[in-house]
């Protein structure tokens, strides 16, 4: 089915339903309702070399994605950033590749994979920032998107990591806790943002902050979170709460203080970070700060069309995603 004989079916005229498919602001979303419901029953697809002949465009989006941990796309985090920023540029017709620094075995830059797939925009979702495959990458022309990690003149989506670590630490103050001890991530930029907010609300709510309750962990690695606590436990006067580097790693913390034989939280408040689903199912449940992945996703990738298809209108910019307090039930009252 050609687009003229579609745009028939659907009483509507090309250039609508070409619009309509396309994700054009300037169709209502009623129009762009109904032209997708009636491309979905009558099985029509645009075809994609035309579209690209048309508009100089592939229709694809790189993704770069480099885990240290392994996790792939099991990662708590990232993979519901991922899945929500692929399900957002399928809605606008868009295809997703994953970059990578080789090609058909061979070794290429990243900005060389980008070139050779011919890719309309890139989006750095996890990555070593200071690679100078990445730094190139971010120097280029291609319109790009990054997620938590904010470079001068290049769009940047980020969860409220100041205002949530200061929330976390204000709740957890409010509660009695004056002893709190913090097992941080890799220092990594969203670790810096969070240590100093962590530091500077302790300091606000007039806590003192031994240099032995801060412990040096790993983002989601509950190994590192279980050997950290043990340390933080065998000290002689040892923290009421411990915040870990994240929801994931904090299982290997809770582990470590069941293994001494305390309880969670009568003897030791555990705090942790991204608010993740499923551990809301585990008893107790934890008390975390919940980021809001889809939107985080959804919004780098409506970002980054925008970028692409938009350009002179759309402006270089920092978006942040609030988070919101999951109180859980791992954090108790203190009353002496």
């Amino acid at each position: 089915m050609t687009l003229k004989e579609f745009s028939a079916a659907c009483g509507l005229s090309p250039s609508t339903v070409s619009k309509a498919l396309n994700g054009y602001p300037d169709i209502s979303e009623e129009t762009r309702s109904f032209v997708r419901e009636k491309a979905a029953q009558l099985g029509y697809h645009p075809n994609a070399l035309a579209r690209g002949l048309k508009s100089g465009r592939t229709w694809n989006l790189g993704v770069l994605y480099t885990d240290a941990t392994d996790s792939g796309f099991t990662h708590n985090y990232f993979s519901p950033v991922l899945e929500a920023f692929k399900s957002e540029a399928e809605k606008h017709g868009y295809d997703i590749t994953f970059i990578t620094n080789r090609h058909h075995n061979a070794k290429m830059t990243y900005l060389e994979h980008c070139m050779v797939r011919n890719l309309d925009g890139i989006c750095i979702v996890n990555a070593f920032f200071d690679d100078p495959e990445v730094v190139q990458l971010i120097q280029s022309s291609l319109p790009l998107v990054t997620i938590d990690h904010i470079f001068n003149n290049r769009s940047c989506i980020q969860s409220c990591n100041r205002e949530g670590m200061t929330e976390l630490v204000r709740y957890v103050a409010q509660m009695g806790h004056k002893r709190i001890a913090y097992i941080h991530g890799e220092m990594i930029p969203v670790t810096e943002v969070r240590l100093t907010s962590f530091l500077h609300a302790m300091m606000e709510a007039g806590l003192q902050m031994p240099d032995e309750y801060l412990v040096d962990g790993r983002f989601h690695n509950p190994e590192a979170a279980r050997e950290a606590t043990k340390r933080l436990l065998q000290l002689k006067n040892r923290p009421t709460c411990i915040f870990m580097p994240d929801d994931y790693a904090a299982l290997g913390g809770m582990e470590a203080i069941r293994e001494a034989g305390l309880k969670i939280p009568d003897d030791i408040s555990v705090v942790g970070y991204d608010g993740v689903p499923l551990l809301q199912l585990c008893s107790p449940r934890m008390t975390t700060m919940h980021q809001d992945t889809a939107t985080i996703g959804r919004e780098a990738a409506l970002q980054l069309i925008r970028l692409i298809e938009q350009p002179k209108t759309t402006l270089q910019e920092v978006i942040t995603v609030p988070s919101k307090l999951w109180a859980g039930e791992t954090v108790c009252p203190i009353t002496d």
